[in-house]
């Protein structure tokens, strides 16, 4: 009789218009009789009014006891909250209670839906904490499209507004998945949504607090190609990328030469931009995107035209960009060392190297000052021409300007004097380079011990070798190669047996080119047996043995029969 009596009493009272509801004072609900009269709608409908009349969680669990939930009802309870705007609260209270009461984790989909409501409604601490807890759960590579395509499945219908974008791609920054959150917001325009410049700050802010150089670019360029134009807080953000990468002197210094005068941080940037862009091969979109940055003023017209000039060689049409560069001259714009050098430089990669000489003496009689890849461009087109007289002038004037030449121009005139014969010449002008500043690498040691090594003068060689162990730049695989091949072409097999072990200590794998000097050096001294052990740990390692070394071993198995 005591459960009929609490069972009994009018859970459920028929309204005028004949439309079943439950009555709100909290008693326990008879799972049968719900399902009997409205299912899953009834429920719905129960939970909702029981939230709006604000009972406690207490009160909630002792009620809906024996209802099992599931994410229809989960997704319809949310949605009826939708508004107003104080619903929104309701929602949420919803959302954790739902989450305790089945303990376990709710569904990307409801998730999405308590989310849009939130935004909706413009709570957005709680919206970020949903998203943040959302993300953390779904961070695989395999799901990074599942949660902004089920928000984008949900959006209509909990009438969202497009800010909820923003806060997803913001979160993805804060909880530093830069790959995956770049990836949502490119998808994200493909489906016609625009993220807003305060998102790609917090994007790019991350990333290049991440040290992550290339992928920064990649949203700043996404960002402009998609006509939201960098504000402050972005030119900030993408100079501390500069700076990080070790680059923002290097494009000062060519604005200065192309331009004449500092340029603002917006100039540098955006110039930076167009640079590695036409690096990468992206010529037409560069000029594009550089025409519309041009009418933002976000990049200087003089700046442009150089740097026209610039993506036409790039694209190997030197006819083309000198065009342009008659028309810059006829606008009024002055010609600058930086198109000089330019021009210089495919000239000598075409080995055209007179045309680039002229270049060098006009480019002096206009007052415009070469600077130090001006003369690598042309000590290397001198060097490769057989021009060794004019690439070591070239260096000298180099010094008398307070410039030293690259390591790698160099090292291409220690090569050539030193095979010519002349590596004492080499070696004195290494000698007052390093008086000047310039810091040589195991390139420059390598060509020199093989000069000296042709001249018959190991001492020099061993002398080299030893400058090198006791200079900032460790004896790699080069210097320890050429080493061993110069003592075993004298004749000195312990010695190079020793510097060969000394090798391997320091974890360096001996060359064919080494393995090939001590065999023929043992096998010339007749210790076959010491040639055949290294004969066969250099086939071992998987190196093909040289035509001479193929020809030693058929003489000593002919003459070992």
């Amino acid at each position: 009789m005591g459960l009929s009596r609490r069972v009994l009493p009018s859970l459920i009272s028929i309204s005028k218009t004949n439309h079943l509801r439950l009555h709100l004072a909290p008693q326990l609900i008879n799972p049968r009789t719900i399902h009997a009269i409205q299912g899953h709608q009834l429920v719905v409908n129960s939970l909702c009014d029981s939230f709006k009349r604000g009972f406690n969680w207490d009160t909630l669990n002792q009620k809906f006891d024996s209802i099992v939930f599931n994410n229809s009802i989960i997704e319809q309870v949310l949605l009826q909250f939708k508004e107003p705007p104080t619903a929104a609260a309701r929602a949420l209270n919803f959302f954790h209670w739902s989450a305790k009461k089945t303990n376990s984790k709710h569904g990307v989909r409801s998730y999405c839906i308590a989310i849009h409501i939130l935004v909706r409604n413009r709570m957005f601490v709680d919206a970020k904490a949903l998203l943040e807890s959302l993300l953390s759960n779904n961070s695989e590579d395999s799901l990074k499209f599942m949660v902004v395509d089920t928000m984008l499945d949900t959006f209509k219908v909990c009438e969202s507004t497009p800010f909820v974008f923003d806060l997803l791609v913001q979160t993805y920054s804060k909880l530093r998945m830069l790959e995956m959150g770049f990836d949502v917001c490119c998808y994200l325009e493909g489906h016609g949504y625009c993220l807003n410049v305060k998102t790609f700050n917090t994007l790019i802010h991350f990333v290049q607090k991440s040290d992550g150089y290339v992928l920064v670019w990649r949203i700043y360029e996404h960002m402009v190609n998609s006509r939201v134009y960098p504000n402050e807080e972005t030119v900030k953000s993408m100079v501390s990328a500069l700076c990080k990468e070790g680059k923002l002197k290097q494009y000062i210094e060519v604005l200065d030469r192309i331009h004449g005068k500092r340029c603002s941080p917006m100039v540098i940037v955006n110039t930076s931009l167009m640079f590695r862009m036409f690096e990468a091969g992206k010529v037409e979109k560069g000029l594009v995107l550089m025409k519309r940055l041009l009418q933002k003023n976000m990049i200087l017209d003089t700046i442009c035209y150089t740097l026209v000039v610039y993506a036409k060689v790039k694209v190997d049409s030197l006819e083309s960009a000198l065009a342009v560069y008659e028309e810059m001259l006829k606008r009024g714009f002055c010609a600058n060392s930086f198109i000089y050098t330019l021009f210089i430089s495919e000239y000598c990669r075409r080995r055209q190297v007179d045309e680039a000489s002229l270049l060098m003496e006009e480019m002096k009689n206009l007052g415009l000052e070469p600077y130090d890849e001006t003369f690598d461009h042309l000590i290397t087109g001198y060097t490769r021409n057989g021009k060794l007289r004019e690439s070591v002038m070239l260096c000298n004037e180099m010094m008398e300007r307070g410039l030293i030449p690259s390591c790698s121009a160099f090292n291409e005139i220690v090569e050539k004097i030193s095979k010519a014969g002349d590596v004492k010449e080499a070696n004195a002008l290494l000698t007052r380079l390093l008086d000047g500043g310039f810091i040589p690498d195991e390139v420059t040691y390598y060509h020199l011990m093989n000069g000296y090594g042709r001249d018959g003068d190991i001492q020099d060689v061993l002398k080299l070798y030893y400058e090198l162990e006791n200079s900032s730049i460790s004896p790699g695989q080069l210097a320890f190669s050429s080493l061993i091949k110069n003592l075993c072409q004298c004749g000195k097999m312990e010695e190079a047996e020793k510097y060969l072990t000394i090798m391997k200590t320091r974890s360096l794998d001996p060359s064919l080119c080494t393995y090939d000097s001590l065999i023929v050096g043992h096998f010339e001294k007749g210790n076959k047996t010491r040639a055949s052990s290294l004969y066969d740990e250099m086939v071992t390692k998987g190196l093909k043995p040289s035509l001479e070394l193929r020809r030693l071993d058929s003489t000593w198995e002919a003459s070992s029969v």
